[in-house]
C-alpha cells in the first residue's frame, strides 16, 4: 500500500527530543571522553535546535556557542544566534572571520573569478551563485548573478572553471568556521556538534573538512520539516521557527533551493522520503502536483547528487590496511 508521505513526517517531539539527548550523553561519556558540547550557532534553524539539543543533553552550563559572522553574513543572522544562546542561557563568543578570510584570499580568489564573467564588477556589488534547469526538469546548471551599486541586476551562465573557484573560495568560509570550533573544543575538552539535517547530508550540501567536519551530527537523520517541528517543541525564538533556510554564504540573499536543491526545502522532504520509500514517481507527482517527467527529473537529481557527493563522506583513504587503530565509528541503533 502507498504510504501518506506527508503523514510519514509527523514526529514524536518530546520522544525524539528525549532520544537524542541520551544518545548525545552516552557517546559524550563512552566514546569521545569529552565534558561538553561546542555548537557554532548560525542564525538559522539547523544549529538553533542543535543548540537546544545539546543544552538538553548536558546541561546549558557545559555547552560553548560560537557566533561567527564575515563580510557577506546577513547582520540578522547574528542577532538570531545571539538571541538563541541567551535564550537558551549558554556561554558563547561572537568572532568576525572576516579579517582571516581576507588574508587568505577568500574575498579576492572569489571577485577574480566573478570579473571574469563580469569585468565590471566591484566590491561594491553584489553576488550569489544560483541553479537553473532542475525545477523545470532539465539538466541542472549554474548561473552567476551580480548587483551593482544602483541595484541592476545581471546573470550569466557560469563555466566549470569559474564556477569551482568561486566555490573554492567561498568554501573557506565554512573551513575557517570549523578550526575555531575545534579550537574551543579542545580548549574546553569539549566535542563539536555539527548541524545538517538530513535533506544535508544525504545530498552532499555540506564542506568536507567545514560544516560536514563534527564529532556528532544529531539531526542527520531528521527531514528538514521535522527539525522545524523540534525547534517550535523546543519553544526557540519565533524569529527562528519562521526563518526561510538561506546560504548566508553570498553577499546577496539566497535560498537552499536556488542554490542547490531541485525544490523547497518542504517539497524537497517529501521527495527524498518518496525516494527512500521506494515509492514510484506517480506517487510523487501526484503528491506535489507536478509532472511524471519532472517527478523522474527529481528521482534521478537526488541519486546524481548522492553519487557525486560520496566522496565527501569519506575519510582519507589509506592505501593499504593499516592494523591497530579502531578507525570505525560507533554502531548506532
Amino acid at each position: 500500500m502507498s504510504m501518506n508521505l506527508t503523514a510519514a513526517l509527523k514526529l514524536d517531539e518530546a520522544a525524539e527530543t528525549a532520544k537524542i539527548a541520551e544518545r548525545l550523553r552516552e557517546l559524550l561519556r563512552s566514546h569521545l571522553h569529552r565534558r561538553g558540547l561546542v555548537v557554532a550557532i548560525s542564525g538559522g534553524v539547523d544549529s538553533a535546535v542543535c543548540a537546544a539539543l545539546a543544552v538538553q543533553a548536558v546541561g546549558s552550563e557545559r555547552v560553548f556557542g560560537l557566533l561567527l559572522p564575515e563580510r557577506d553574513s546577513a547582520s540578522e543572522s547574528t542577532l538570531r544566534g545571539r538571541m538563541v544562546a541567551e535564550q537558551l542561557g549558554i556561554a558563547y563568543e561572537k568572532f568576525d572571520i572576516a579579517p582571516v578570510l581576507d588574508a587568505l584570499g577568500c574575498y579576492r580568489w572569489r571577485d577574480e573569478a566573478i570579473r571574469a564573467v563580469f569585468p565590471s564588477y566591484t566590491t561594491d556589488w553584489k553576488n550569489k551563485i544560483v541553479i537553473a534547469g532542475g525545477q523545470e526538469g532539465h539538466f541542472n546548471y549554474f548561473k552567476l548573478v551580480v548587483q551593482s551599486p544602483e541595484g541592476q541586476l545581471f546573470e550569466e551562465r557560469l563555466d566549470s572553471k569559474n564556477y569551482l573557484q568561486i566555490v573554492a573560495a567561498t568554501n573557506f568560509k565554512q573551513r575557517v568556521r570549523k578550526t575555531l570550533e575545534y579550537f574551543h573544543a579542545d580548549r574546553l575538552n569539549y566535542a563539536v556538534i555539527g548541524t545538517p539535517n538530513r535533506l544535508e547530508y544525504d545530498q552532499g550540501f555540506f564542506v568536507k573538512n567545514g560544516d560536514g567536519s563534527a564529532d556528532l551530527k544529531p539531526i542527520a537523520h531528521l527531514y528538514k520539516t521535522q527539525v522545524y517541528a523540534l525547534a517550535r517543541y523546543l519553544e526557540l525564538p519565533e524569529d527562528i521557527c519562521n526563518a526561510q533556510p538561506t546560504t548566508d554564504t553570498y553577499s546577496m540573499a539566497q535560498g537552499q533551493d536556488e542554490f542547490y536543491f531541485a525544490l523547497p526545502y518542504d517539497k524537497m522532504d517529501i521527495a527524498l522520503l518518496a525516494c527512500n520509500s521506494g515509492e514510484p514517481s506517480t506517487k510523487l507527482a501526484e503528491e506535489l502536483g507536478i509532472g511524471l517527467d519532472q517527478a523522474e527529473f527529481i528521482y534521478r537529481d537526488i541519486e546524481t547528487k548522492r553519487k557525486t557527493t560520496a566522496v565527501l563522506h569519506w575519510p582519507g583513504i589509506a592505501m593499504e590496511t593499516v592494523i591497530g587503530p579502531n578507525t570505525k565509528p560507533p554502531i548506532l541503533y
